[in-house]
């Protein structure tokens, strides 16, 4: 009998544990905060360029992600602002796909600090350099993401990057069951050729020094992909003016209009 007891105090224990590590919000959201239009103005450019009739239906997109998508907060009490930069970083990339959401994204899960490969945001741990990724197995429909990187893409506008979006254009790219860098379900048939060789003359630049696009752009396909969308959704103007065939793909896989 006094193992029952035993393992009764254990899972107690561990409820409260939990309890106290993991913040989260699923309650349905009816109207989206009035005051949260100043937020976005002030964090989000995306958001700020629109007009006032597209902010309108950015908010209402928003509304309709997060009573779809459980956000956690690991470690830390979930604050409103974690809440309002997830689901703009979610919206921006399928602002154009009317009446979309992310079919394969049930869960965001928001650590601290960067994170290893083995997930830990313990200072005391090396190697922690990673701002978000896209999970997979045991994390399926699950994304990660780093509240320091997430509050980064957002602060600084002139970086050409954006974790949040970068994690949410992986998803995209997931749709036809790869993240492989082809996003077949955003490009035409006709394209898919034009971009492997448009994506390839620019990974080579990238790792000549040669270009201004990020690094790491230039470590796979998968990754040049959402580095290229996060540099398309920061800075769309320069990209035109230095990339204007990158910007013109781009374009037409998130169906911008120019």
């Amino acid at each position: 009998m006094s193992w029952i007891i035993y393992l009764i105090v254990v899972m107690i224990i561990t409820f409260i544990f939990f309890k106290k590590k993991r913040f989260k919000t699923n309650v349905k959201i009816e109207k989206i905060p009035s005051h949260w239009h100043d937020v976005l103005v002030d964090k989000v450019r995306f958001y700020e360029k629109l007009s006032f009739t597209k902010q309108i239906y950015f908010k209402s997109r928003m509304k309709a992600f997060l009573n779809r998508v459980n956000i956690e907060a690991i470690g830390f009490e979930l604050e409103e602002l974690d809440i309002v930069l997830v689901a703009a970083s979610g919206i921006i990339p399928i602002f154009n796909f009317k009446n979309w959401n992310y079919p394969n994204l049930d869960t965001v899960l928001i650590y601290p600090d960067y994170f290893n490969e083995n997930l830990s945001f313990n200072k005391e741990e090396s190697d922690r350099n990673i701002g978000g990724l896209v999970g997979t197995g045991q994390f399926s429909n699950q994304m990660i993401l780093s509240k320091k990187a997430l509050y980064h893409g957002f602060s600084n506008k002139t970086d050409k990057g954006n974790t949040g979006v970068h994690e949410f254009v992986h998803l995209l790219d997931m749709l036809d069951g790869k993240i492989d860098g082809v996003p077949e379900r955003l490009l035409k048939e006709k394209n898919v050729i034009p971009w492997l060789d448009l994506m390839y003359k620019k990974m080579e630049a990238i790792n000549s020094n040669t270009s201004d696009i990020r690094k790491y752009g230039g470590t796979s396909e998968e990754e040049f992909f959402a580095v290229a969308s996060e540099y398309f959704f920061e800075r769309p103007k320069l990209l035109k003016r230095k990339h204007p065939q990158l910007y013109k793909m781009l374009s037409s896989c998130f169906e911008t209009k120019e």
